[in-house]
This record gives structure tokens, C-alpha cells and sequence, in this order.
């Protein structure tokens, strides 16, 4: 079994808050190296501190991409971890246009951090990891900054599909996350029969700095983390056939790479990706890893996506 001993901090080394005049205050981690840097986007319920940079038996994602060369940058979006809250507290209904955390905002963020990153490193181009709905705003800043994007991996990926159309005029600003919905997220698609994709001490330890993730969790009943109902706005749109960027903007080596038991990107989803991205050189690579479902970075078999993503950001 494995440790269920973790800690939810950057692996290094520097941790800082990005503040600009009229804009959420960030909170960047960064786990240095010589080589190219790596920009890593979260989703859409838990921060960068509990996903890329959260070890497991002493080891993390960032850790792993550090020890092969790279400079490793993670960030918090508005609204989540140590970055400033956004979304109001009693979750008010507001016009769709008008929650926060929807992918152009977000792609702003992640050009914010881009443009720090390049000044304060000497980098031309950085590479780009997302998870989830991290996918959409990363691949819509991708699409519009193909100049300094070396490679995109969308790890775990939303894509287009067909549904009905989505919700009402106004919706709700934000929404509450338990430690129960996280547990119903990590077993998702998982075949009846199979052991859970992560120990259940390794998510105890870690749905109990989830919830200390957000101060106000414990004043509620169940315990519960406030996170921006954006990415929910952006996912019915991608599944009622309208995804918030264009594919075909995409100009820089793409890899979609997703466990076989992944719900969120089925092989439909992923083949709609791999051909609407038309402009990717050499097309985009789509790689289904065994035993592994949404969030394999915090899985039992994590070690094959570690080792997939950096040979694709190491190849020539």
C-alpha cells in the first residue's frame, strides 16, 4: 500500500502571489530547472497544490518533470487555493455571460502567467499541460498565442459532442464541492469490479486539504469547497456542440492523452479532437493509457502518464 503521508505545497521552491491593478491576485508555484519551462492548468473543482504538485509516497507530477530537466510552473486560477476568490459567496444566480471562471477569463489568467514566466526566464515559448476543462481555456490561449506555445498536452480533455441544448438564462456564480462528490469523481468510469484507482487512505489525507483549500469550508453542512461555476457553463456548452475555441487555431504539436476508464474523454471525444485539430503538425496524438480513469495524476498507475507526457515533451 501506498504512503498516505502527503503534503499539499509546491515540490520547491518558490511560491508567490502575482498581483496586477485590476486583476485577481494568482498564486504561482514553480519547481526550477534548467531546461524548457512546462505551464500546468488545473480543472475545474481542485487547485495546481493538490493536483500536479501533491506527492504521493514523497512524489509528484512536478517532481517527476523536474527530475527530467524541466522548469515546472503551476498556478492557482481565481477562485481556487491560495489565488483571490472571485465568485460571490452565496452563489447568487448571474447571466451565463457572466460567471466567473469561463474559459476566456481564464485564458486571460493563463496569459498572464505566460507573459511572467517569459520575462522573468529568457523562455521564447513554453510548453503547456491541461487537465479537464483545463483543456478548453488552455487550448483557446494556445490557439490564439501560437507564438509562444511549444507543444500542448491536453491530458483528460473536454471536446464537442451533441447534446441538447444548454441551461437557462441564469445560473447559479458559484458551486459547492464535498469530499463525497470528490470520491464520486475518482470512481467515475471505473468497471465494476476494480479496485478504486486510489487508495482510500491516500484520498482521506487528501479530500482533508481539499477542504482546508477553501477557509469557509468548514462553516458549511457537509463540509464543502467553493469553486467558480464557469467550467460548468463551458462543459454544457462543449456537450451541446458548441466548444469554446477552434480547433483548427491549434498550430503546435498536440498530444491527448486520457486513461482507458476516463468518462469525461471517451474515444468519440477524443477522435473529434484528433480530427478537428487540423493544423497541428503531423496531427494530434491520441494516447489511452491502461488500468488509469479522470484523474490518473493522483492514480495508483500515474507513473505511465508521467513517463507519456515526458517522452512527448522531451522528443525532438
Amino acid at each position: 500500500m501506498e504512503s498516505p503521508i502527503q503534503e499539499c505545497r509546491a515540490p520547491a521552491e518558490s511560491a508567490f502571489l502575482l498581483r496586477e491593478r485590476g486583476e485577481p491576485a494568482l498564486s504561482i508555484y514553480r519547481a526550477p530547472a534548467a531546461g524548457p519551462a512546462v505551464l500546468y492548468v488545473h480543472g475545474a473543482t481542485f487547485p495546481a497544490a493538490l493536483s500536479i504538485a501533491y506527492r504521493i509516497g514523497g512524489r509528484s507530477w512536478a517532481d517527476d518533470l523536474q527530475e527530467r530537466g524541466f522548469d515546472v510552473w503551476s498556478f492557482d486560477l481565481a477562485g481556487y487555493g491560495g489565488s483571490e476568490r472571485v465568485a460571490p459567496d452565496d452563489g447568487a444566480p448571474v447571466a451565463r455571460d457572466d460567471v466567473a471562471g469561463r474559459a476566456p477569463d481564464v485564458a486571460h489568467q493563463i496569459a498572464r502567467v505566460d507573459a511572467h514566466i517569459r520575462e522573468r526566464t529568457g523562455h521564447r515559448r513554453i510548453a503547456i499541460i491541461a487537465h479537464s476543462w483545463g483543456s478548453i481555456p488552455a487550448a483557446l490561449f494556445a490557439g490564439s498565442h501560437p507564438e509562444t506555445v511549444s507543444r500542448l498536452v491536453l491530458f483528460g480533455p473536454v471536446a464537442q459532442r451533441g447534446g441538447g441544448p444548454a441551461g437557462g438564462a441564469r445560473v447559479p456564480s458559484s458551486r459547492l464541492v464535498s469530499a463525497g462528490d470528490q470520491w464520486r469523481s475518482f470512481q467515475a468510469g471505473v468497471p465494476r469490479g476494480e479496485a478504486p484507482p486510489i487508495d482510500h487512505e491516500i484520498f482521506y489525507a487528501w479530500a482533508e486539504l481539499y477542504l482546508a483549500s477553501d477557509p469557509q469550508s468548514g462553516q458549511r453542512i457537509p463540509p464543502c469547497a467553493q469553486v467558480p461555476a464557469g467550467p460548468e457553463i463551458d462543459f454544457e456548452e462543449a456537450w451541446s456542440g458548441r466548444v469554446p475555441y477552434d480547433p483548427t487555431l491549434i498550430r503546435v504539436p498536440t498530444l491527448i492523452v486520457r486513461g482507458e476508464w476516463d468518462a469525461i474523454t471517451t474515444d468519440a471525444d477524443a477522435d473529434w479532437l484528433v480530427k478537428a485539430m487540423t493544423n497541428v503538425p503531423g496531427g494530434a496524438r491520441d494516447v489511452k493509457l491502461q488500468r488509469g480513469a479522470h484523474r490518473m495524476h493522483l492514480e495508483t498507475n500515474r507513473q505511465a502518464l508521467f513517463d507519456a507526457v515526458g517522452a512527448f515533451l522531451t522528443e525532438e
